[in-house]
């Protein structure tokens, strides 16, 4: 009978305490369900300043309508992130909700590969190649590419290049930008890449007044070594200024024209 009642006994507590757990899951969500947004916690998760905590705000406030004053539980995550990332500076955004009633939005912004400027109108394009407009809030510090840049985009455009040359051409372009990033040399080195009608490139150095034909976006570790050995051989003989262009597209040759 002892050992009959002590087992009854566990059995009672295991039930009570079963009891008390669903009740207080009940009573967490009914808190939850009470629980109200009283406002919105803003993370930008990298270094950039394209966008800022108001620009989200603002953004939420204008597309998603009010949320403040709204239950915790009704907020519709999902739609915030859409919002938001159909921003042209915004690559992706977590959204979630906390105990404290607020509405938490984590921002993941566009890394910014090179910069084009065709005329008044200016782009950047991130590793991928995803073309987005400069904007007002924060310029990156990234090559800048002018002239007769082959891309098609209008004001305010965003996305991937229209056509499958201009895509392959900025593939180029950005392996190029990479390629000079991968050496602190040629990144200090050069200042600016204008293209020319004839589709060749011409980098501008910082200093000096040579001008280098690159050609097509091509052969980069060649024409590289090239550039290498008229600053080690060249240069120091004919000194600075005695060269106005200094063409590096020809395989085996570099042709130096006053």
């Amino acid at each position: 009978m002892k050992k009959g009642l002590r087992i009854a006994i566990l059995a009672g507590s295991a039930c009570a305490l079963v009891l008390l757990i669903i009740l207080i899951m009940g009573l967490n969500r009914n808190r939850k369900h009470m629980r109200t947004c009283s406002g919105v916690n803003v993370e930008l998760a990298d270094g950039y300043s394209f966008v800022t905590a108001e620009d989200i705000v603002g953004y939420l406030t204008e597309e998603y309508g009010a949320y403040i004053g709204q239950q915790l539980d009704s907020v519709d995550l999902a739609k915030v992130e859409r919002i938001l990332n159909g921003k042209s500076a915004i690559l992706k955004t977590e959204a979630y909700t906390t105990p404290d009633g607020k509405l938490n939005v984590k921002v993941f912004q566009r890394e910014p590969t090179v910069r084009f400027q065709k005329g008044d109108k200016g782009f950047y394009a991130d590793e991928k190649g995803f073309l987005f407009p400069l904007q007002s809030n924060y310029t990156s510090k990234v090559p800048i590419i002018d002239g007769a840049v082959p891309l098609t985009f209008e004001s305010g455009y965003k996305g991937k290049p229209v056509t499958e040359e201009e895509a392959a051409w900025l593939g180029k372009i950005i392996t190029l930008v990479n390629y000079m990033n991968s050496s602190k040399n040629w990144a200090e080195i050069i200042s600016q890449i204008t293209v020319r009608p004839d589709g060749d490139l011409v980098m501008v150095p910082r200093k000096g007044k040579e001008l280098f034909i690159f050609g097509q976006p091509d052969n980069l570790e060649e024409k590289f070594t090239k550039m290498e050995k008229y600053y080690t051989t060249i240069l120091p003989e004919k000194g600075e200024g005695f060269y106005s262009t200094v063409n590096l597209k020809y395989n085996g040759q570099i042709i130096c024209r006053k």
